[in-house]
């Protein structure tokens, strides 16, 4: 069993060493960028900026009508309105497919709606393309996904 002095000797070594992990001019440094961030939102609230990096809402240039169908072990299709499939999650560069076809199922599977009802892909006038489930209310703009999974949906509507 320790003695009361080497555990006082212990007690002394973990407070120093919790001291030195964090240095104070590293906290004072964290708490400096809080507060200058609510400075700065606070100054741009009072002086009315301009709201920037706000996706802002575009006409419907192009839609079309598709389905996602399939699984994860197999991959998903999307189908067009006669039932032919236009794409696969198994295609090259295409696994967002099976991405979206998670987050459609999982939004349809909260709001207890069937999930095999269509969706809408439509093309903005300002180019964006975004994805419509009017069952559940779910859409997503395809903005930042990176170019390849945006091409996945893109190529099927222009």
């Amino acid at each position: 069993s320790k003695t009361m002095a080497e555990f006082s000797t212990l007690s002394k070594q973990m407070k120093h060493r919790d001291r030195d992990m964090v240095p104070k001019v590293l906290v004072q440094a964290m708490f400096g960028l809080m507060l200058a961030s609510v400075a700065l939102v606070g100054y741009a609230q009072i002086s009315d900026q301009p709201l920037s990096g706000v996706l802002t809402d575009s006409p419907i240039a192009a839609e079309r009508s598709i389905i996602l169908s399939g699984n994860r072990s197999d991959g998903v299709q999307v189908l067009d309105d006669a039932g032919t499939v236009i794409a696969a999650s198994t295609d090259e560069k295409a696994g967002f497919i099976d991405v979206i076809w998670m987050s459609v199922n999982r939004a349809r599977t909260v709001a207890d709606v069937p999930s095999d009802a269509p969706l809408r892909l439509v093309r903005r006038d300002n180019g964006h393309v975004a994805i419509f489930d009017d069952t559940t209310g779910w859409m997503i703009e395809l903005i930042g996904y990176g170019q390849d999974n945006v091409a996945a949906f893109a190529k099927l509507i222009d």
